[in-house]
């Protein structure tokens, strides 16, 4: 697995590519995509990095790991190509768009949130079709786990979107005194009604970056 990544994070992730579990990372994901159907594309797996550089970040969205089901995964969490069926736990996200700030997306793909300088990560990168959390526990966590204590430490006043359980975890990875952190349920039919539907995380997110003086998103 050939790193290729914006410069940005070469350089903010470079002591990370020099540790053992790394190299343990890449021998297991090229193996996978050699022997098995894995998304998304290994042109796509680093793409949420390549949209939006580290320097630049502003909002964090965290989700678990990529769509395992063809056509889906394009390496931003949530995101699917336009024109592709629209999976539920976005069909949620766009229906709280609607209710918080009145945005009607048409758009299913989320590249313009990421040029907004949102990181749209997913905790692990990479998956084998239709097996979720088939690459789980094989050093991504490491990996991204790192990306959010680098930002929670580097940068200031940023806004984590943690969304369910598996995301609120990583918490304690962030320092609450720098940045601002919004927490619901997921957005997953099965979480959604008990607490994602109101929680208006795009509506705060922009408040809170017109008080540090930080260009709102448009969502």
């Amino acid at each position: 697995m050939s790193v290729k990544i914006h410069h940005s994070w070469q350089v903010a992730l470079a002591h990370e590519f020099e540790k053992p579990y790394w190299n343990e990372l890449t021998s297991f994901v090229k193996d996978e995509y050699s022997q098995s159907l894995c998304f998304p594309k290994g042109a796509d797996i680093f793409r949420a990095f390549d949209l939006t550089p580290f320097d630049s970040v502003k909002v964090v969205i965290l989700g678990q790991d990529p769509y395992h089901t063809p056509g889906a995964a394009m390496g931003m969490c949530f995101s699917v190509p336009n024109g592709s069926k629209t999976q539920p736990s976005l069909q949620n996200i766009f229906k709280e768009l609607i209710n918080d700030i009145g945005v009607i997306r048409t758009q299913t793909d989320l590249s313009d949130w990421a040029e907004q300088w949102i990181l749209l990560l997913n905790s692990v990168l990479t998956v084998r079709a239709h097996e979720a959390a088939s690459h789980q526990w094989k050093g991504w966590e490491i990996f991204t786990d790192e990306i959010i204590r680098l930002l929670s430490e580097k940068r200031e006043h940023l806004v984590f979107i943690l969304w369910g359980n598996y995301a609120i975890s990583k918490k304690s990875l962030i320092d609450e005194t720098k940045h601002h952190i919004i927490i619901s349920p997921h957005p997953s039919p099965f979480s959604a009604h008990k607490g994602f539907f109101g929680s208006r995380p795009f509506s705060k997110t922009n408040e809170y970056l017109q008080k540090q003086g930080i260009k709102e998103i448009k969502w």
